[in-house]
This record gives structure tokens, sequence and C-alpha cells, in this order.
């Protein structure tokens, strides 16, 4: 939930790859579709919250996470409710920008979350959280990365801005597996900033890729702990 990138393809398509950078001793269910609130969402599940980073909803949207706002914050002994469950509910609303603009995140640990929504033609938003006040405003239909505040310095996040700006410039059309590689570099740079990250407590655990192709929808899934890469359509 900690680096994300966004790749719009034209003609409402586009590739968003997300990397969590988590302890390795939170345990995680791969990908599944449930039914909440009458809504099928599908999304790898967060064992200890219930929440996810990262998921697809049957109201042609997808959701993506990342912990922190624009900088690293003081973390609070508790909150009234875990961020990955506002993924949830946003992935389950009738009306995800309506529920963002209604919702009070007080009490909420600050976030940054991605909206992509496709109901109507493709629309990409982001949401900051700072745990004060939300900023809620539609992307241009561009590439980009997001690196977690909690986790990477504003240096820290040139650096990989630098770097995915590399990549663009070495591939002028976009493929899901040219992006997963770079999202699975842990040669760039230091151990402790690269893409696919490791640090004493945290570590890159899992990618998470969602390509959209006309009505075509696909999943893949690498779990970097169990050695394991899974893909399936979404239906």
């Amino acid at each position: 939930m900690c680096t994300v990138t966004y790749l719009p393809l034209g003609c409402n398509n586009f590739i968003l790859t997300s990397n969590r950078d988590e302890t390795p001793l939170r345990n995680t269910i791969k990908p599944k579709k449930y039914i909440e609130n009458g809504v099928g969402l599908t999304y790898p599940k967060d064992e200890l919250s219930g929440g996810t980073w990262i998921g697809l909803s049957d109201k042609k949207r997808l959701v993506c996470l990342l912990n922190g706002g624009f900088k690293n914050h003081k973390k609070k002994s508790s909150y009234r409710m875990s961020r990955g469950v506002v993924v949830k509910k946003i992935l389950a609303s009738e009306d995800g920008v309506a529920l963002i603009n209604n919702f009070d995140f007080l009490g909420i640990e600050p976030f940054t979350i991605i909206l992509v929504d496709w109901s109507i033609e493709l629309v990409t938003y982001e949401l900051v959280w700072d745990g004060l006040k939300k900023y809620f405003q539609k992307l241009p239909q561009e590439p980009k990365i997001w690196s977690s505040s909690t986790l990477y310095t504003n240096k820290m996040k040139q650096l990989r801005k630098n770097w995915f700006l590399n990549w663009l410039a070495q591939n002028k059309k976009f493929y899901q597996k040219e992006i997963l590689k770079f999202h699975k570099n842990d040669t760039i740079g230091t151990q402790d900033v690269s893409l696919k990250m490791k640090r004493s407590l945290v570590e890159t655990v899992s990618t998470t890729s969602v390509i959209k192709e006309d009505s075509n929808i696909a999943i893949s899934y690498i779990d970097f702990l169990e050695k394991s890469e899974t893909n399936q359509q979404y239906s």
C-alpha cells in the first residue's frame, strides 16, 4: 500500500499497480470476491483489520490506499476506523465521489486514496486526508507515481519519481509486465528506498496490478513471502 503507479492506456483503459510495504508478520488473504452490502467486491484482505489497500467493485470502480497524507504524522494510540475499511466503504457505495464528499473522516489515521471510476467514462481522483482536512481532486489522465509519506521522505519520493520518469522515457507504450518489472526492482537505489524495498521491520510483501482493457479486467497478485503469483480475470 506504499508505492502506487497509474498508467492511462487511452480509450478508457488503464493499469494501476500497488506495492504493499508492511511487516511480514501481518497475514494477508489473497484476492477473492466478497459480497458486501449487496455489492461484489474483489480484494486482498488484511487478516487483522478485515480491510484492504486495493480493491475492485461491481460498481466499475477501483480504490487504492497509501498510508499517510502529504507528510509523515505522529501515530495515535487508537483510531475509530481502519483505513482499509474506508476503502471498502468507497468500493461498495452507490456513488464513490458523493460518499467521499460527505464522509466524516475525523478520528481516522491520515491516508491517500486513488479512486478510478469507469461507470460512464474513465475518471481518476486523488483523496488526501491529513487528519484534519480532506483534499479531493480530479486528476488528469497521465502517468503518476505515489510513495507513502509514512515510509518515504520528500527526498526519497523525488528519487523514486525520477526513476519513474526514466522508466516512462524507455517505455513509450505501456504493458503490465513491464510496469511489474519496475515494481519488482530491488536493485535500484539502496535497499531501504528501492521499489521492492526491505528494512529491518518493513518490506515489500506483495504487488497487486490491475489492468483494464475495454470490458476485460485482470488482476495480477504477487506474494513475495510465499513466492507465488496468481492471475485472475475480474468478473
